[in-house]
This record gives C-alpha cells, sequence and structure tokens, in this order.
C-alpha cells in the first residue's frame, strides 16, 4: 500500500485497518469531485481524464459508505448529477460519450447513445438504500433494477455482483430474497462461480473477460450477511476464502485479475483489490494482521 497505492486508497487502508480518520479519507476523496456533483480523474483506474462519469461517482459512494459518511449535502449534490446524467428510463450508463478523447480501457466501450446498465446502476441504488438516502432519483432507478434483475437470463459474473449489491439492500426483503434465491440457482447452472480452485480449468470464463479471470464465491458473497452467501455451502466458501488468502502476493499486495492494459491502471486497481481482499477475509473472521 505504502508502495503503490494512491494517497485515497494509503487512507482508507488506514482508516479500515490502522485506526486512520475518515476525515482524510474525504480530503483525499474531494480532489476528484467536479462542479457537477459528479466524480472524475480517474478515480475509477480504468477511465482517465477529468470528466465525470457513473462508474467514477458509484466509486465515490462506496468510498463514503465506507467510512459512514454517505448523507446529507454531498450525497444530495451526487444524487442531482446521477439524475442529470441518466438515460430516458432513469437508470445509469456505464460511460457517457464525455469520456471519448481520453484514455479508456479497451475493453470499456464509448459509445454516442450508451443504454441504461445493472452493473452501474445496481450498486448505486443498494448502496442509496442502505445508508437510507431518499431522492426523487431512487424511484425509477429502483424500479429499473427490479425488472433488470427479474428478467437476467443468460449474465456474467460481474452483472451478478452488480445484482446481489442491489438486492443485499433492496427494502422489498422479501422480494429481493426470491430474486437472490433465483440468481444463486443460476450461478450454479451456468457455473459462474469456481466453486473448486483446484480445479480451474473446469469453469469457463465469460465471453470478453480475461484469460484466468474467474470469480470465486467470495466475489459474490463479500460478506456473511450477503444474499450471496446461501448459494454455496460451508466447504465451498471455506476452499473460496483459502484460494483468495493464498493469493496475497510477496508485497503484500493482491493481483489483478482482468486484463491489464497501461501500468498506472494496473498499480491503482491492485490497491483496490487488496483493500477488498483484506475487508472480505476480515468479515468472515480470517486473520489479517
Amino acid at each position: 500500500m505504502w508502495l503503490n497505492a494512491r494517497v485515497l486508497e494509503q487512507h482508507l487502508f488506514a482508516y479500515r485497518f490502522l485506526h486512520g480518520t475518515p476525515d482524510a479519507v474525504e480530503a483525499a476523496l474531494d480532489a476528484y469531485r467536479n462542479e457537477d456533483g459528479g466524480y472524475g480523474h480517474g478515480l475509477e483506474p480504468d477511465l482517465r481524464g477529468p470528466m465525470s462519469q457513473p462508474l467514477h461517482t458509484a466509486h465515490a459512494l462506496r468510498v463514503l459508505d465506507a467510512i459512514g459518511r454517505c448523507g446529507g449535502q454531498r450525497v444530495e449534490r451526487v444524487c442531482r448529477y446521477l439524475t442529470s446524467v441518466s438515460t430516458a428510463d432513469g437508470a445509469l450508463p456505464a460511460i457517457r460519450p464525455s469520456q471519448r478523447g481520453y484514455p479508456t480501457a479497451p475493453f470499456v466501450p464509448v459509445v454516442d447513445d450508451p443504454p441504461s446498465e445493472l452493473l452501474a446502476t445496481g450498486p448505486v441504488v443498494g448502496l442509496l438504500h442502505r445508508n437510507e438516502v431518499w431522492h426523487a432519483w431512487l424511484f425509477r432507478a429502483t424500479d429499473f433494477c427490479w425488472q433488470a434483475v427479474e428478467s437476467l437470463g443468460k449474465s456474467h459474473p460481474y452483472e451478478v455482483e452488480a445484482a446481489v449489491a442491489f438486492l443485499d439492500s433492496a427494502p422489498d426483503r422479501s422480494r429481493a430474497e426470491a430474486a437472490a434465491d433465483r440468481l444463486g440457482r443460476m450461478v450454479r447452472e451456468q457455473r459462474l462461480a469456481v466453486l473448486d480452485p483446484d480445479r480451474l480449468d473446469a469453469y469457463p470464463v465469460a465471453s470478453g473477460y480475461a484469460p484466468g479471470e474467474h470469480h470465486f464465491p467470495h466475489d459474490f458473497a463479500r460478506s456473511p450477511e450477503s444474499f450471496a452467501r446461501a448459494w454455496f455451502t460451508d466447504d465451498e466458501m471455506a476452499r473460496s476464502l483459502d484460494h483468495l488468502a493464498a493469493e496475497q502476493q510477496d508485497d503484500g499486495g493482491w493481483p489483478i485479475s482482468w486484463r491489464q492494459w497501461a501500468p498506472a491502471p494496473a498499480l491503482e486497481a491492485r490497491s483496490l483489490v487488496t483493500i477488498e481482499a483484506l475487508q472480505t477475509l476480515r468479515s468472515y473472521g480470517r486473520f489479517v494482521g
């Protein structure tokens, strides 16, 4: 973390594991905020450039959630930004056309009229509900998420993870539980989660993913409280967490599994996945030092 991480992730790491302060995290996050209420400046490492984007702004909300400050005027400004960039159905595209002209990961398409995506909308809606944020933007965005989640057929791991992020905090708990149960069966039927890390070849990588970009039970159920925890047996989850712990490299960090396209985004992403790995292990009672 001290060798490769940005100032923001260093403060977030210190807050989570070394008794750091939320003020330091928030001050570092402010450097990425734009006047339109959104966030940019490479906050999400695979999107470079200053322009506000929904994925950057979702990242900022995750940081605010992590330090217990996802509310008040700062989130009101974010919701106004989300309203301004939403599609006709009230949901979020992943990337706005304003990204064109700035360095962008080759696996992130920039189009003139981007569609609404569960991948972008689900985690944001879930996070705002979890923090009891009420804003007019949430009504249609929540309806979009329900429709998208309940109509999922053939899917891929990142989309399912976005669905879980929504369902874990959706206000209608019985409806969310039923939807999660269906998703869990789909994940097993489509072999989207590696249930035996010693047999990776038995689990196909999703179309468009990098070679070796597998997903494991802990990627879907990042804490025992997640609906996705019920998708896996105790043995399957234990093997998954053992695999996660074993992935730690000699310098203390975890590797990224997706396609690397430039040095700086890869270094910055490593600090993000390292914090995430440590948090996941700790949430399951694993020792993290």
